[in-house]
């Protein structure tokens, strides 16, 4: 079973911030990716893939880059 402990600090109390660096220092990688995930399906929902995102990005055409094309097709 699970023993939830809560304990109530000053944010202004660094010693609260040197605690809880110990705390995550003393868990494994494993248990900290864990904790992570967690936060981040708590914030952003349960979905396991990550959202895809498309840009479109319109170019003019330089003179200068039809050149270096046409000098390659020549090799």
């Amino acid at each position: 079973m699970i023993q939830k402990i809560v304990t109530k600090r000053s944010l202004k109390d660094s010693s609260s911030i040197k605690d809880d660096l110990a705390y995550w220092l003393s868990r494994t990688p494993k248990e900290r990716v864990e904790a992570v995930d967690y936060f981040r399906r708590q914030l952003h929902g349960s979905s396991a893939r990550l959202q895809r995102s498309v840009r479109v990005i319109q170019r003019t055409q330089k003179k200068n880059d039809l050149a270096d094309l046409e000098a390659l097709d020549e090799e």
